[in-house]
């Protein structure tokens, strides 16, 4: 008769936490496909190519059509 060894039980402690980050990861990277491309200062929608690009005076847009607004310093 063999008996689990008592480290395997702490790998798979250790081992559990970080599958679920790993999955939880995966999840957010699938909803990041509710972004576009804006040109910042008319808010229109222009190819991806320019923020990915990091041109500037273009920035990515998430989630719902409203713009954030955020503080300019």
């Amino acid at each position: 008769m063999t008996f689990p060894s008592p480290a395997g039980g702490i790998v798979m402690r250790a081992l559990v936490p970080l599958i679920v980050l790993a999955a939880g990861l995966g999840l957010s990277a699938c909803s990041s496909s509710h972004r576009w491309c804006e040109h910042d200062a008319t808010d229109t929608k222009v190819a991806d190519r320019y923020c990915k690009n990091h041109v500037r005076g273009y920035e990515w847009e998430h989630g719902s059509s409203h713009k954030s607004h955020k503080k300019k310093h």
